[in-house]
């Protein structure tokens, strides 16, 4: 997707007073079942942080607690966590990336791999999208579309 096709909110759609199910756009976060714990929570938070930073009004407002003290906005209309076997994991990637209006964020096994960020890149650029083996894929995009490709997936369970 280029930068002006990634699916977003406007101010007014931002409505934290009503269920996650109104929101016009669905988020859901797929990782891989076989990964270590650890790394799938890194491949969830990484693809997370990148998630909000793409899509406008995601966040909502922050807010005080009782002391005062103050607490950052979270996503406001949800994200579901969802588990796929390294099969259907890649199988979601490839229905998401050929969906029209829906974001991507995906977090191959080589960004896991490697502490130096250019090196993950250029291991990137080397591969073919096939061959990416993803730890985690982020979607986000009309809820039907979203709720179509990620249909018969189950939620995380700890």
């Amino acid at each position: 997707m280029t930068v002006h096709d990634v699916p977003g909110f406007t101010p007014d759609e931002v409505v934290t007073a009503e269920p996650t199910r109104n929101a016009r756009l669905k988020w859901v976060v797929v990782v891989d079942d076989a990964v270590p714990a650890g790394e799938m929570v890194n491949a969830v938070a990484c693809t997370a942080a990148a998630t909000g930073a793409a899509v406008d009004h995601l966040l909502a407002h922050g807010g005080p607690d009782a002391d005062g003290a103050h607490h950052p906005g979270l996503p406001w209309a949800g994200c579901s966590v969802l588990t796929a076997t390294a099969e259907q994991l890649a199988a979601v990637r490839v229905k998401a990336v050929d969906s029209i209006g829906v974001l991507v964020v995906d977090m191959p096994r080589a960004a896991q791999a490697h502490r130096v960020y250019d090196e993950y890149l250029a291991e990137l650029a080397g591969t073919p999208g096939a061959e990416l083996a993803c730890r985690a894929v982020s979607i986000v995009g009309p809820r039907n579309r979203v709720a179509a490709i990620t249909k018969r997936l189950h939620l995380l369970s700890g």
